[in-house]
């Protein structure tokens, strides 16, 4: 499990940064990303995500210095636009990339490291109406698979991986695998999604947990079939060690 820092001291982190620059890393963070964006007009133009998360750090920004139903209603303004619900209060790091971006929500007490890439569909939502912090948080270089859901208060450790469609409702240890539903940590070793040639994107190499329990079921059921094939014995009691025993036996069984 990782530390996390109190709410105020990752809002100082997070906005180190004038806006300007934020928005700058925000653009060009979609290159190494995305193969399919040429150009930073392009970006600019056309990619909703990009969209949602630059309109969203100056709604945090209002919703900080207390203006909050400005904050609201940018916040609401963005949502119609990009179909991206973030809460202005959530807490965005450095270079997130929403990726398609359709359906996809951040509550209120989410925080977010830096480097996360979202794909469309996922939701980082809360698990009770209390007013305390009830949304997940997801530690640098997290990548969460297209309508995957992170529930609650937990914590998603650095470098982890979330497969697609799983549903999360436990913590998560860096560096692993979840698949699933509830999800399962299927791989703790080896899953850095940070590489130096860019982010690890390989959701079919995450294997199947379920599969492979089938299938080790599957090739014990014919090792059994085969032992059982082996050691039976013959029809005739001529070859048996017990000879005639077992005749004897079913004669005197009839006879009862």
């Amino acid at each position: 499990m990782v530390m996390v820092m109190p709410n105020d001291a990752l809002y100082q982190v997070h906005t180190s940064q004038s806006l300007f620059a934020q928005w700058h890393e925000d653009v060009h963070c979609v290159f190494a990303r995305d193969p399919a964006a040429r150009s930073v007009l392009e970006i600019l133009l056309t990619y909703s995500g990009v969209h949602a998360v630059l309109l969203h750090r100056l709604s945090h920004r209002l919703w900080k210095a207390d203006w909050k139903l400005t904050a609201r209603i940018l916040s609401a303004f963005t949502k119609w636009m990009t179909s991206v619900d973030i809460h202005p209060a959530a807490i965005i790091g450095r270079r997130l990339f929403i990726d398609h971006a359709l359906g996809v929500v951040i509550g209120e007490t989410a925080e977010i490291g830096n480097d996360v890439t979202l794909y469309h569909g996922v939701t980082l939502g809360g698990t009770t109406w209390h007013k305390v912090k009830r949304h997940p948080t997801l530690g640098d270089n997290v990548l969460v698979g297209a309508g995957a859901k992170v529930l609650g208060p937990i914590t998603l450790g650095n470098n982890v991986r979330v497969g697609a469609n799983s549903v999360v409702v436990k913590d998560v240890p860096p560096c692993c695998t979840v698949v699933g539903i509830p999800g399962r940590i299927i791989q703790s070793k080896g899953t850095q999604i940070q590489h130096p040639s860019g982010i690890n994107l390989n959701h079919h190499e995450i294997p199947d947990p379920v599969g492979k329990a089938i299938a080790c079921l599957l090739e014990r059921i014919d090792e059994l079939e085969a032992n059982q094939a082996a050691n039976k014995h013959e029809e005739s009691c001529g070859t048996c060690d017990a000879e005639t025993l077992c005749g004897s036996k079913t004669t005197n069984t009839a006879a009862i």
